[in-house]
């Protein structure tokens, strides 16, 4: 797999970007606190937290896509959503966050079974490093509690199939693959959510 330097700039902005976003969640900061905080052992501690967890999740899960649409033939390339990662930024200092920090584009001919493939293959990866999370718990309880929590939803909001979310992209491929899909992502996810 080959990654232009335009990529690999755009997967390190997100990857940072997404991670000092999730820090600001866990260290609540305000205008008058910023200074102090960002420079703390606690905002320190969470930043290397986050982009081990969260980081991680949202790159491999862009690699996964990028993998099997090469595999297929297609030329991928990751590009960062600068305005969504602003958002994401400021979402975290609000005390929210939505994040949709870019996405893999390709391009070349595939069939709708290879489109929904590629698509899917990015949830699976999280599920996979969920279940990873699940095995360190009792060896690394904050690392693999927060791996566990952003993978299930990770792969549970990306297989809801509205818009360009990858459950829209499997579900047009294929009703059945999309239920097999959805069933072990999105109900996690809820129950993690909401539970």
């Amino acid at each position: 797999m080959q990654f232009s330097s335009r990529e690999l700039r755009d997967l390190l902005i997100a990857w940072v970007a997404l991670g000092f976003a999730f820090s600001l969640l866990y260290v609540p900061v305000s205008a008058t606190t910023m200074a102090d905080v960002l420079v703390s052992q606690t905002f320190a501690f969470e930043f290397g937290l986050s982009l081990a967890t969260v980081g991680v999740a949202f790159l491999l899960h862009e690699l996964a896509h990028k993998l099997v649409a090469v595999h297929f033939g297609q030329h991928a390339e990751f590009r960062a959503d600068f305005g969504m990662l602003a958002l994401a930024v400021a979402g975290g200092l609000a005390g929210f966050l939505f994040a949709a920090p870019g996405a893999v584009h390709h391009r070349g001919r595939i069939t709708p079974r290879e489109h929904g493939l590629i698509a899917v293959a990015g949830p699976l990866t999280n599920v996979a490093l969920a279940a990873v999370s699940l095995g360190l718990l009792t060896v690394f309880p904050d690392l693999a509690w927060r791996g566990l929590f952003i993978n299930v939803l990770l792969a549970g909001f990306n297989m809801i199939p509205f818009g360009p979310l990858d459950g829209r992209t499997v579900l047009d491929w294929s009703p059945v693959a999309y239920a097999a899909a959805a069933v072990p992502t999105i109900g996690p996810a809820l129950f993690l959510f909401f539970g």
